[in-house]
């Protein structure tokens, strides 16, 4: 026997239209490329971006079309988050860093019918524009002759737009994976998915968002949707500030401090950056207001949670998620039995990246069945829930990343621990095999990384004659620091078993990293190709 609700629709139209309603008042600020600050409210963007969902039905979009953003974060930006799924039109987030070759692919496999790009990004525009074909190229800001410019285009719109009948799982938006492991992979997201992952993302044991709070996604709106905040963050009516291109310690800082900012978040990379700038002026901003910065995208460091909470106060929050889950999977938050736990076991599990957030359901699968849930067996982590892609985008090549029985095969290595949560110990292409055993090279780079002179590191598998790999660390030395590798073998020492101890340190001025801001070791592989241990 049915039940006897109303068959009501989960699309982006409610949350659109909730925000229009109720926090028409509440504030968005954009810092743009001059620095300068652009203020503008929930109510003037509703109107705004139902001009730009009627522009783009007079330019001819059709249900299903294509439409890519070549975009920093800004509220305009965010416009073209509604205004295009709600015109019938599937948003295309691109992602300035990639390569020519990349952004080609990408455009071409998805066939985008038009662009909306930042006059400041033209010229990466530029480097591929022949390449690929939308038939209409609209910039935010000073505008080339051929193309439209984007305040002139909404100008005689009206305010209000009817859109068509979307059902819920109509595609709503495209991402494509950043491609360090073959040709980029697109998942489409359809209206369900992005309104339930913007429901439990608000969740109090996730990021526990509500409308009295200020958002700063540190992370770009090119990369999973800014991890879903911009939806999450309207639903709720809160606050949005946005940083614009300038993601550097000097810049985000009184940002944060300035705007109140209660909420931020990003890769790892930018929470060190930020930290180091913090050790070296303690006090120098007022961060009272950050309750929480939320970390993904690759594993935090231990000691950079324990280094931003013991000097400076300040909570990360580590969470783990992919492009293929909107993306949000696992978020750690200390159960109430453990916050009674000694500090030392506290900072273990806040190190981990925690349990599934309702509806992601999770399994670590070994070579003889599931991983036992004992915090030492390793299994490859498998997904499934309603946000979770089941297939890529005209990719048949690629199936055998789903299961026969409905799971998605994420690539990571991990541990469970009896209580359930999760620890990365590493990608499956990054797992170091040496002599049959298996050594984590993201536990050897949390470690390292907690040297008082290791600003970054990136351990990697280098091919040695007896033991068929061997481990290398890759490390970046704070400015005014010194440290041999003798040192930092002995610094490791009591932490690892001893095969698992590098067998060499290469010092750089600099690591690697992928478009998105992680490390980049395919790089350094190929760069330590060469490099012989005996």
């Amino acid at each position: 026997m049915d039940g006897l609700m109303m068959d009501f629709p989960l699309t982006l139209s409610h949350l659109f239209d909730r925000v229009g309603l109720y926090f028409g008042k509440t504030e968005l600020v954009s810092r743009r490329p001059d620095k300068s600050i652009h203020r503008t409210t929930y109510g003037e963007f509703h109107r705004r971006a139902q001009k730009l969902a009627n522009a783009l039905q007079r330019l001819g979009l059709r249900s299903g079309d294509r439409v890519a953003t070549l975009a920093w974060n800004h509220s305009r930006h965010l416009e073209a988050y509604f205004a295009v799924p709600l015109a019938g039109g599937v948003l295309h987030t691109l992602n300035p860093r990639l390569s020519p070759q990349d952004l080609t692919y990408i455009m071409n496999d998805a066939d985008d019918r038009a662009l909306i790009v930042d006059d400041v990004l033209l010229p990466v525009f530029e480097r591929f524009r022949h390449e690929v074909h939308p038939r209409h190229v609209i910039v935010w800001g000073k505008t080339p002759e051929g193309m439209i410019d984007y305040e002139q285009l909404i100008e005689a719109e009206i305010p209000t737009f009817r859109p068509p009948r979307i059902e819920e799982n109509q595609a709503a938006g495209i991402c494509y994976t950043s491609g360090t492991t073959g040709k980029p992979k697109g998942i489409l997201y359809n209206h369900r998915a992005l309104v339930l992952h913007s429901l439990a993302s608000a969740l109090p044991d996730a990021l526990n968002l509500g409308q009295t709070d200020v958002i700063l996604p540190v992370v770009p709106m090119f990369h999973v949707n800014a991890w879903g905040l911009p939806f999450t963050a309207a639903m709720m009516g809160a606050k949005l500030v946005f940083p614009g291109p300038h993601l550097d310690a000097a810049n985000l800082l009184p940002l944060l401090a300035e705007e109140k900012v209660t909420c931020a978040a990003g890769v790892p990379t930018v929470w060190l950056a930020l930290l180091e700038a913090l050790d070296k002026a303690p006090g120098a901003w007022d961060l009272k207001s950050l309750k929480q910065m939320v970390v993904g995208g690759s594993a935090a460091p231990q000691s950079m949670i324990e280094g931003y909470q013991k000097r400076h106060g300040l909570n990360i929050l580590h969470a783990w998620g992919m492009t293929e889950m909107s993306p949000i999977g696992t978020v750690c938050r200390l159960k109430p039995q453990h916050a009674s736990l000694p500090e030392p076991e506290r900072f273990r599990i806040r190190a981990t990246q925690g349990v599934p957030v309702p509806l992601v359901e999770l399994r670590a699968m070994a070579d003889s069945g599931p991983a036992p849930w004992d915090g030492k067996s390793m299994g490859e982590l498998q997904v499934r829930g309603p946000w979770v892609a089941k297939s890529y985008f005209q990719n048949p090549a690629e199936a055998d990343k789903f299961t026969a029985d409905g799971w998605f095969r994420t690539g990571d290595i991990v541990t469970v621990d009896p209580e359930g949560y999760i620890r990365v110990t590493d990608r499956s292409k990054d797992l170091i095999k040496s002599g049959g055993e298996w050594i984590s090279s993201v536990e050897l780079e949390s470690a390292l990384m907690g040297h008082p002179a290791v600003k970054e590191a990136a351990v990697v598998a280098v091919k040695h004659p007896k033991w068929d790999e061997r481990p290398v660390a890759c490390v970046v030395l704070k400015e005014g620091t010194q440290a041999t590798p003798e040192e930092l073998r002995v610094y490791l020492e009591p932490l690892f078993a001893k095969f698992w101890l590098p067998d060499a340190f290469v010092f750089l001025s600099q690591i690697p990293r992928t478009a998105t801001g992680k490390f980049l070791k395919s790089a350094l592989r190929d760069q330590l190709k060469d490099f012989k241990l005996s």
